[in-house]
């Protein structure tokens, strides 16, 4: 099939509020918002290899053919793997190629291009980059092939495609990124929506329900400024997130109490939203740094360094509420605040500076498209 001559599309990273590690278990919630730091990817015609590929997150141009099950580098032998670089760009290709073949269309030759907002030189914010990428690839390979996705399919292709590389992530980022906004997202159980796909094919398991997903849009709050802080100091959320995969931490009473808390934290803050009730809110964002912090001191994961103790003290000192977001050891903090407190919010920023924190413009992305 022929493409058009040239579809961009971008998608948006994230932040996590409140329901971090506690929503890597299927059905339970987070509290996730989308900021307006964005990924592009931009798909046009290719006359050399089947795929190229080129990023300003990694160095020099991909190319690639396609063979059966998958992409594979010009000249490598077919059973070896296509490139450890643009992974995830790659993987949303792949299953973006599996429903077109399921539909009976070939996949044209593509050049695809990423333009990231969400690292500094090659250092990432820990915006939910990888989760970004693969929404945004997957939405602009498909447009480039005459196929528009409602918001639903496109993050299910984009789970698909991030599930090939294992289970152990919870998505909350491709929703963020597809839906915008304020969201309440609660993971599929990734293992048997993967499962699905081998057995019944992607375009069934596009429709078909999904064990323990759930999305709901959120309305922001009424008089709350959310501020970012970055770290300066990135952080691998699978080697966090992978120590809570051993046998001795899961289905432990330590595990199940921690996730009842983050729970109860996540679902408080929900029904805040809802109400318009901003003391409420914060008081569940001091909730849920607690209940990290407990997690923390249990496992000894490193989720709060220095850096981000410094940074939520500094939010509790001028009458706001902060934590970590996301998977810790780095990346960003988050902090909310009265709105109006301007002076609040300068001094914030200094003690973030002084602390070696570095204060980022990061505003919320507004809701888009339609949670199905």
């Amino acid at each position: 099939m022929t493409g058009q001559a040239t579809v961009r599309r971008h998608a948006p990273g994230k932040l996590f509020i409140a329901g971090e590690y506690a929503v890597l278990e299927p059905g339970h919630p987070a509290l996730l918002v989308a900021v307006d730091r964005q990924v592009s990817v931009t798909v046009s015609g290719s006359d050399g290899a089947a795929v190229v590929i080129d990023s300003d997150l990694f160095p020099g141009e991909t190319r690639l053919r396609r063979r059966s099950g998958g992409l594979v580098g010009l000249g490598a032998d077919d059973d070896q793997p296509a490139v450890d670089g643009p992974s995830h760009v790659v993987s949303a290709i792949e299953v973006v190629d599996g429903l077109l073949t399921e539909r009976g269309l070939r996949p044209p030759s593509v050049h695809v291009s990423v333009s990231s907002r969400l690292h500094d030189n090659g250092t990432k914010f820990g915006l939910g980059s990888s989760g970004a990428v693969t929404v945004a690839t997957v939405s602009a390979v498909a447009a480039y092939c005459g196929v528009e996705l409602s918001p639903d399919a496109r993050f299910r292709l984009a789970m698909l495609a991030t599930a090939r590389h294992g289970t152990g992530f919870s998505g909350g980022d491709l929703a963020a990124s597809v839906w915008g906004g304020w969201v309440a997202y609660q993971a599929p159980d990734r293992a048997a929506v993967l499962e699905m796909a081998q057995r019944r094919g992607i375009e069934e398991t596009l429709r078909a329900p999904w064990p323990g997903f759930a999305l709901r849009r959120l309305p922001p709050p009424r008089g709350l400024a959310l501020q970012v802080g970055w770290t300066g100091q990135p952080a691998s959320t699978s080697s966090l997130t992978g120590r809570l995969g051993t046998r001795e931490w899961r289905g432990s009473s330590a595990q199940r109490s921690f996730v009842a808390r983050s729970d109860e934290c996540v679902r408080a803050s929900i029904r805040a939203l809802e109400r318009g009730d901003d003391h409420e809110l914060l008081q569940q964002v001091r909730g849920a740094r607690r209940v990290l912090a407990e997690l923390d001191d249990e496992v000894r994961l490193g989720i709060f360094t220095t850096r981000l103790t410094a940074l939520c003290d500094a939010a509790e000192a001028v009458g706001g509420a902060a934590k970590p977001s996301g998977a810790g050891g780095g990346d960003c903090g988050i902090a909310l605040l009265d709105a109006a407190a301007e002076r609040e919010i300068s001094k914030l920023r200094e003690e973030w500076a002084a602390a070696g924190v570095h204060p980022m413009p990061v505003r919320v992305q507004p809701t888009h498209g339609s949670a199905g």
